[in-house]
Formats: C-alpha cells, sequence, structure tokens
C-alpha cells in the first residue's frame, strides 16, 4: 500500500476508505530498532537486577528456600513452552497492541477488547509502581553515599520528567540508552556470580540442591517462592509491540522473544545459585528473612570481590529500574496508541510525531496517568516501596498474567480457523494449551499468595480493591466490546485489526522493501 500523498495529511497516515469506516491510520516509525533494541526493552522490563533483589530473598526466605533457583528453572520451562505458541502469531500478526491484537484474532473481537484494556490497565500502573521503587533505592542510595536526604518524591518526580523526555523521541533513543543501564546491571550481576563460581563457593562449596528440579516445590511455601519467580520476567512479552517499528518484524520479533525469555531464565538460574552457594545453603535463608534482605547480594560482593562492588551495586539498582520504568512506559504508550488508532478511548492517541515517528500523544497521557498515580499515593503519605511499588505491581502483575493465559488459548483459536499450511501439533496446539494451562497454575499462585507478596500493604483499602479493579476492567471491556457489536458495527468490525500490513499475511513470498510497510486495518476470518 503506498504512503498517502492527501495534501496537509499526516506522512505516515492512511486515509479513511468510507465515512465512518475506520480512523485515520498514523503509522510508527519504521525500521527505528533492530533485534538488539528490542531484546534489550523486553529485558529492561524484567529489570534482571530489579527482579533478582526484590524477588530472590523473599522466595529464599518464606518461599521454596534454597530450591528457588530450581524455581526459576521451572518457571523458565513453562515460558519457554508459552512463546512457542506466542512466537507463532507474532510470525503472522504484527501490531503495537500485541496481547490485544492477537486475542482479537484468536478468542474473537470482544474478548479482544477486554483483554486489552486488562493488558492497558497492566502497563500503565506497572510505570508509576516502579517510580516508587526508584524513588525508594535512589533518596535511601544518595543519602547512605553522599548524606543528601530529600524526599523521595523529588526522585520520582525526575524519572517521571526524563522518562517523558525520552518517550517523545524515536524508540531507538530510548533502546540505546536502555542498552547502556541493561549492560551495566547485567555486568554487576554476573561479576559476583561468577567471583563466587571461580572461588569455589562459600562455607558449602557449590551445592547442587538449588538447582534440583524436585526443590522447586518444597520449602515454607513453594508456590510463593515458584510466584516470585514467574513475577521475575513480567515484561518479557513486550517484544511483540515493537514489531512495527522494528526491521523484518516476522524474524525479529520470534527471536527476540526466545532470547529474552531463555535468556533472562538461564541469567536467573545462574545469578541465584551463586548467590545462594556464596552465602552457604543455612546462611542464605538467615540473610533473606533478615531486616536486611539485601545483604543476601551485598555479602557475597563484598566477600568475592570488594566493598566497591557493594557501592556499585546500589547505584546499578537505581539505573535498572529506572530502565525498567521508561521501558514500561514506551509499553503503555503503545497500548493506548493501538487502541486509540481504532477510534476508541480518544482517537487522538493514535497520532504519532511528524518527524519522530513516535506515539507522542499516547507517551504525553501515559507521563499525566503516571504522575497522578504518584502523586496520589504521595498526597497521601504512602511508602514509595511498601505501598506505591507494592501495590500497583500486585495490580498490573494479576491483570497481565490474565492476558497472557488469554494469549496462550488465542493461538489455539487462530490457527484452528485460519492458515492451516502453519498448523503444527506441537507450536499450534500443544505448546499454547500447555502455556495456557502453565499460565492459569500461576494466576492461581498470585492469588494464593497475594497477601503474603503485599506484606505490610496488604491491610490497605487499595490491596483489598485490587480484584474488583481487575474484574471492573475485564467487564468493562466485554461491555464495551458487546455495545460496539450491537449499536456500532462498523467500529467492531476493526477491533483489533489494524495491523502491519507487510507482516500479516505474508507466508513464503519474498520480501517487501525494508522502506516504511503500511499499517492498515484487515477483517481476517
Amino acid at each position: 500500500m503506498a504512503e498517502n500523498s492527501t495534501p496537509g495529511s499526516h506522512p505516515g497516515s492512511i486515509p479513511r476508505s468510507a465515512p465512518g469506516s475506520t480512523p485515520e491510520v498514523h503509522r510508527l516509525k519504521a525500521n527505528s530498532v533492530g533485534i538488539v533494541g528490542v531484546v534489550f526493552m523486553a529485558v529492561a522490563t524484567a529489570a534482571p537486577i530489579t527482579a533478582m533483589t526484590g524477588n530472590l530473598p523473599i522466595a529464599v526466605g518464606f518461599g521454596n528456600g534454597t530450591g528457588a533457583p530450581a524455581g526459576y528453572l521451572f518457571a523458565t520451562l513453562v515460558l519457554t513452552v508459552f512463546s512457542v505458541g506466542y512466537v507463532a502469531m507474532a510470525k503472522r500478526i504484527t501490531a503495537a497492541g500485541a496481547f490485544y491484537g492477537y486475542i482479537s484474532h484468536g478468542l474473537g473481537r470482544i474478548a479482544g477488547m477486554a483483554s486489552g484494556m486488562l493488558a492497558v490497565l497492566a502497563y500503565i500502573v506497572f510505570e508509576a509502581s516502579i517510580v516508587g521503587v526508584f524513588a525508594y533505592f535512589t533518596k535511601t542510595t544518595v543519602a547512605d553515599q553522599l548524606g543528601v536526604d530529600l524526599p523521595w518524591i523529588v526522585y520520582a518526580a525526575a524519572m517521571l520528567a526524563v522518562t517523558g523526555v525520552l518517550a517523545h523521541f524515536d524508540i531507538n533513543l530510548t533502546a540505546k540508552a536502555l542498552g547502556v543501564m541493561l549492560i551495566a546491571e547485567i555486568a554487576v550481576l554476573f561479576a559476583v556470580a561468577t567471583a563466587v563460581l571461580i572461588a569455589g563457593g562459600g562455607p558449602d562449596g557449590i551445592p547442587v540442591e538449588p538447582i534440583n528440579p524436585k526443590n522447586a516445590f518444597t520449602g515454607a511455601s513453594a508456590g510463593l517462592g515458584l510466584f516470585f519467580a514467574f513475577w521475575s520476567w513480567v515484561g518479557f512479552e513486550s517484544t511483540a509491540m515493537y514489531g512495527e517499528e522494528s526491521r523484518d518484524p516476522k524474524r525479529v520479533i520470534p527471536r527476540a522473544t526466545l532470547i529474552s525469555v531463555v535468556g533472562v531464565g538461564l541469567f536467573y538460574i545462574y545469578v541465584s545459585w551463586m548467590t545462594i552457594a556464596g552465602n552457604g545453603l543455612a546462611g542464605s535463608v538467615k540473610l533473606s528473612s533478615s531486616a536486611t534482605p539485601l545483604d543476601l547480594f551485598f555479602a557475597p560482593a563484598q566477600s568475592f570481590i570488594g566493598a566497591w562492588a557493594v557501592d556499585a551495586f546500589q547505584w546499578l539498582l537505581l539505573t535498572g529500574s529506572f530502565a525498567c520504568g521508561m521501558a514500561f512506559h514506551q509499553c503503555a504508550a503503545r497500548y493506548l496508541y493501538a487502541i486509540g488508532r481504532e477510534g476508541f478511548l480518544h482517537p487522538a492517541l493514535g497520532r504519532t510525531h511528524p518527524r519522530h515517528g513516535s506515539p507522542y500523544i499516547a507517551s504525553y497521557v501515559q507521563s499525566a496517568i503516571a504522575v497522578l498515580l504518584v502523586g496520589a499515593f504521595w498526597l497521601t503519605g504512602q511508602d514509595p516501596y511498601i505501598h506505591l511499588y507494592t501495590l500497583l505491581a500486585i495490580l498490573g502483575t494479576m491483570a497481565i498474567l490474565i492476558v497472557q493465559t488469554l494469549c496462550s488459548f488465542a493461538v489455539i483459536g487462530y490457527f484452528r480457523k485460519n492458515h492451516p499450511e502453519d498448523r503444527h501439533w506441537f507450536k499450534t496446539l500443544t505448546a499454547p494449551l500447555l502455556g495456557g494451562i502453565g499460565m492459569t497454575a500461576v494466576v492461581v499462585l498470585l492469588i494464593v499468595n497475594m497477601e503474603t507478596a503485599a506484606g505490610l500493604a496488604a491491610d490497605s483499602l487499595f490491596f483489598k480493591a485490587i480484584p474488583w479493579i481487575v474484574a471492573t476492567v475485564f467487564l468493562g471491556g466485554l461491555g464495551l466490546g458487546l455495545h460496539l457489536k450491537a449499536r456500532r458495527p462498523e467500529r467492531y468490525e476493526i477491533i483489533g485489526r489494524i495491523v502491519l500490513e507487510d507482516a500479516t499475511e505474508r507466508t513464503d513470498e519474498p520480501e517487501q522493501p525494508a522502506t516504511a510497510p503500511a499499517v492498515s486495518p484487515i477483517s481476517q476470518s
């Protein structure tokens, strides 16, 4: 499809084919990022250093104990199976809405709208959540190392401002910034773990019990440990959101997804295993359940490398959480953009910047929402870590896990009705079925362990409202879909249907030119 050349139109837009049929579509900037950039964006949302320091001590101290690395092994296997079906969809459908588009095609437009609203909720609150943990880490680190004690809201405001500015520009700029921060945080975790390995471990040497698969299901509360293992991957699925901006999305997105899942999984297993080895089995449990659980990482860093490593570790906690929040901002902006360009919520959300090709209106809206959320917690005297981070993370995680579960079953539905040449007993049936069952189990783990995961925030009114918020948003999405089907059939027809035309229906045809593939509304049976 040729670019629109109508005078006065947006450089990357496609005009309406008929009055009231489809909204004008503004295209994201094509060929902005390659496979490395997409991987950086996805891994940054998982935030390895934040996931390890935030989740591993809870798993070791109160979950599956020293079997936590085996929990990460189990999670890697389940998520890899889930990803097999996910990438099968990614090869067929490329859209900034990712889950929204996939579920719309696989389970129908009504389920797609409900899932899209849940995904929007998840990514919107994730940014504010990470702003909380960033502000907490920054306040404590700056006070400890520089002797400057400022209110946490100062650091939160600074992060929101910088994130908003970076998101205004081409996605490649954010990808480069994330790449620097991501490499730094991975380097320090890898350095400490490797120092332990080279030294032969701590008091117990290098024990094999932590990676024994059966130990993933033992301990004080194995379910809690497994939930925190899965929680450590939240955001990996964001690879699909960058398909429209990536080079050759049919190849880049599937590969980036599998690299993110398997690479992060192997990294988590290695780091958690060596961290336990460095402290010893009993020592790891003791430190994890103490008043200073970060010593689980700081102790081996100091013992096996030196005091400077602890200082570096503290600063990299800040850059790691900042990178995570910035990546989630990009995710939220693209979901708002994907729904906005179909004319839902507000069509202005679907506009892209005429020069940078970024979803700048959606990004501004996301920044405003994040400011309101962070401001509300600050004005009510809430703690940035205990309340802002924990409560919004649980809310977002519940929403996105439900969407991931539905996505697995959507893969089965999609290939059952479409593309018989691509149907495969494992890739498009068994793997997504097992992935869906596994993700359902993770949702159950979250519900069962939600109060423990919330910690001191479990007594708050907001915590008690979390299931109701998720249910209300999902039912609201179903209601909107049903309303459109009954009263606005022309709007109903394009739910989840605006996709990257160049990457949607190709099979083995010659590759199209890499310059500016079009975004168009399609309707598949």
